[in-house]
């Protein structure tokens, strides 16, 4: 499995029509843009291109925009948005999943109050105990700067006492916030996974996820699409089973266990190591998402 290591996307840009782009990671920390990265885009849609953003983020993508402007990323950075908060959302309105077609419309969430919209409008009810809930919604911990999943087991064993399925609206298990790691809503429904809990994951690396990327893109041919994202587990796996060319951006989740600062790429090394822990390689590697 080879792979490239690149020092900016020019050199291969020429070569796709569209962009899949990973938020967290690769244009923001969680705090601001990272450099060079708004340049990337901007200089890839001049030269005709399009650029979706596919994001897990257990909100619906109006939120997610209005999160991005107050980041400093603006509507016309991008041509269109996708989070697994949209697709959680779509499963909810059709009732289109296994897990809770035919069952009852009460749900308790674990998550923060900022994960808005996955029900904004639609027959459900939102119970505030587990004992009420017909199934439950994950998207994140209530508080990810001090939790750990650990603090919900005792809340996964009663839901796991009721037989309640779990929606997860983000497979992500961890991401990188500044300089902090923190967990996110799939290492939850991980460990419910892991004391006998019914999942549901949305986002990446689904194949739900990049056909509907694809479909909004109006492109029926991998071939003309390059995701780029900084998670192996994610958005490399997803690209790589969506036949899709992919750059893994070194410098996001992966940058703490490779000890890298600023951008800096990881060596062939490091990336021989993780493609054989995984089975999969990304076709390009990045230190950071730039020109």
């Amino acid at each position: 499995m080879s792979f490239e290591i690149l020092e900016g996307l020019a050199p291969v840009a020429g070569y796709y029509k569209a962009f899949i782009v990973d938020l967290w990671g690769v244009v923001h920390n969680g705090r601001k843009p990272y450099p060079g990265a708004l340049d990337c885009l901007h200089k890839f849609r001049k030269k005709g291109g399009k650029v979706i953003l596919v994001s897990n983020a257990p909100r619906t993508h109006d939120y997610v925009v209005e999160y991005l402007e107050n980041m400093g990323v603006k509507r016309g950075d991008y041509d269109y948005i996708l989070t697994s908060g949209d697709i959680t959302r779509s499963v909810l309105e059709n009732q289109d999943h296994d897990l809770i077609r035919n069952r009852g419309r009460k749900f308790y969430q674990i998550g923060a109050t900022r994960d808005k919209g996955l029900d904004d409008g639609l027959d459900y009810s939102r119970v505030m105990e587990v004992a009420a809930a017909d199934f439950l919604i994950c998207t994140g911990l209530v508080d990810d700067t001090t939790e750990t999943p650990e603090d919900y087991r005792r809340l996964l064993s009663e839901a796991l006492s009721k037989d309640l399925p779990m929606l997860c609206a983000n497979p992500d298990l961890t991401v990188m916030r500044g300089e902090e790691m923190i967990y996110c809503a799939g290492s939850i429904a991980a460990l419910y996974e892991e004391m006998g809990g019914r999942v549901a994951l949305f986002g990446k690396p689904l194949a739900e996820t990049y056909r509907r990327a694809m479909a909004i893109l109006g492109l029926n041919d991998a071939s003309d699409i390059l995701a780029i994202g900084d998670s192996i587990r994610t958005d490399i796996k997803g690209a790589n089973e969506a036949g899709i060319d992919s750059v893994l951006v070194g410098g996001g989740i992966h940058a703490e266990e490779w000890g890298l600062e600023n951008g800096q790429a990881p060596s062939s090394a490091q990336i021989e190591k993780i493609v054989k822990q995984y089975g999969f390689a990304p076709t390009f590697v990045v230190g950071r998402m730039n020109w």
